[in-house]
């Protein structure tokens, strides 16, 4: 009998981690019966969460012990405040003592939680140093991005610097949101009702073809899995070795190079035409695999 697939990009943070790991593997740190919720939200009168909006644990997937932890999109957008970004970082932390062969960030946030944006904000730069040390220390991080709020602001910050980037063609990644550029800058510079235009310049087809993603899966929750298993199989046979000088700054380079070639790239479109696609209006429509396959080919 066929199993109906899970779309990710509906899916709430716990079904997302339940449907990813091994059955009844995943222990969960910090769970909802400890109450640990912003302190800040409740002084100005605004909903809550018990898990303020993120659960973080231990688990297995594929037989591989990973860390794992999955943001709730549907709450406050999944913003990092003083507690949500102290459970990712102490997380992303504890790699350190546990060893386990990766870290898991099922990101699904639109940045910092304005109600509490100090706190926030050092919480994020608290995440960003943990990931950049852990991967350091050897142990590879993997961000998964399909929710309905993307990666955007520091979270769209952190999951640039993980290890391996899986990404639907659903998922979005960027620093500022595109309300965040409509109402800074205005309509003319980017109008966020104009959705095939958020997905052509944020979405996760473009941003695999700039080698922003290491994997563009379909929205479906056994694809992130297959995916994640297969990358967690790489690192085990090719441990992560920290970077040397000569690794950062040839990688510097290609970035150098990137931002060269496509100074004046304002829309996805020439992004695809450089790699080579033909039919630029069809690739929108353009299933996973045909795009991965034809990307494969051209670059």
């Amino acid at each position: 009998m066929s199993v109906k697939p899970i779309n990710y990009f509906e899916a709430s943070a716990r079904t997302r981690i339940a449907c990813l790991v091994d059955p009844d593997s995943f222990s969960e740190f910090c769970p909802p019966q400890l109450r640990h919720t912003s302190p800040h939200l409740a002084r100005l009168n605004a909903p809550v969460a018990f898990d303020d909006g993120v659960m973080v644990g231990r688990a297995r997937l594929a037989g591989h012990p990973v860390l794992i932890a999955s943001q709730e999109g549907k709450f406050n957008g999944g913003a990092v405040g003083e507690v949500h970004g102290a459970k990712l970082r102490g997380l992303v932390e504890k790699a350190l003592s546990e060893r386990p062969v990766a870290v898991l960030l099922l990101v699904d946030s639109g940045g910092v939680r304005l109600h509490e944006a100090n706190a926030g904000l050092i919480a994020i730069s608290e995440l960003m140093r943990a990931v950049l040390r852990t991967q350091a220390a050897g142990i590879p991080v993997f961000a998964l991005v399909g929710g309905s709020c993307g990666a955007f602001g520091g979270m769209g910050i952190v999951t640039r610097l993980c290890t391996e980037v899986i990404i639907s063609e659903q998922g979005r990644i960027g620093l500022s949101g595109p309300e965040v550029i409509e109402t800074v800058k205005g309509v003319d510079e980017f109008d966020s009702r104009d959705r095939a235009l958020v997905w052509r310049v944020t979405g996760g087809k473009v941003r695999r073809a700039l080698g922003d993603a290491t994997r563009l899966v379909n929205d479906d929750i056994a694809a992130f899995r297959d995916a994640t298993a297969e990358l967690l199989d790489k690192h085990v046979e090719r441990p992560l070795k920290p970077s040397d000088l000569a690794g950062l700054t040839e990688e510097h380079e290609q970035l150098s190079t990137r931002a060269r070639r496509y100074d004046k790239a304002r829309d996805g479109r020439i992004i695809f035409e450089e790699a080579g696609f033909k039919e630029l209006e069809s690739v929108a429509l353009m299933p996973v695999d045909d795009f991965n396959r034809q990307l494969g080919e051209e670059l």
